[in-house]
């Protein structure tokens, strides 16, 4: 028998066990939140899978450095998110407790003006670029193409 298992000891079975693992945050909140989980709450991506094969595919930066799903974040922390051609600069402002709606996601984080002006600088480039074709030529636009091309 070991010290532990005697009947009447503190604690049955393992020693010392108190029934809360040793590693868990006593609030998730205080401590932070892995950075797949923490994208996904705030409504980055879609699903948490999605932001866990961004973060493992080194689409998100925490402050400079590539990281792994299990990141912690911390309040103050910058992200650098690519998305598509849209790159996001956030910096974490809080922890959710839940994946909530929108409007409540958008309190945990701040985006940097910098971003701002240049999805703003994006979105007015799209606006004046031509509509892209809706696909590949008919026999009729290939000839027009050709004998405008030849003068």
């Amino acid at each position: 028998m070991h010290r532990g298992d005697e009947p009447g000891a503190a604690g049955s079975g393992a020693r010392g066990y108190t029934g809360a693992m040793p590693n868990e945050p006593a609030s998730s909140a205080a401590q932070g939140l892995r950075v797949d989980k923490w994208l996904w709450c705030v409504r980055v991506y879609k699903s948490r899978s999605q932001a866990t094969d961004a973060v493992a595919g080194g689409l998100v930066h925490v402050n400079g450095e590539r990281v792994k799903p299990s990141r912690v974040l911390h309040v103050e922390d910058r992200l650098l998110i690519t998305r598509d051609e849209l790159r996001l600069e956030l910096i974490v402002k809080g922890m959710p407790a839940r994946r909530g709606p929108a409007p409540e996601a958008r309190g945990y984080y701040a985006e940097t003006e910098a971003s701002v002006a240049a999805r703003e600088q994006r979105r007015e480039q799209a606006r004046l670029s031509p509509p892209a074709p809706s696909g590949r030529p008919d026999k009729h636009a290939r000839r027009a193409l050709r004998d405008l091309r030849r003068g």
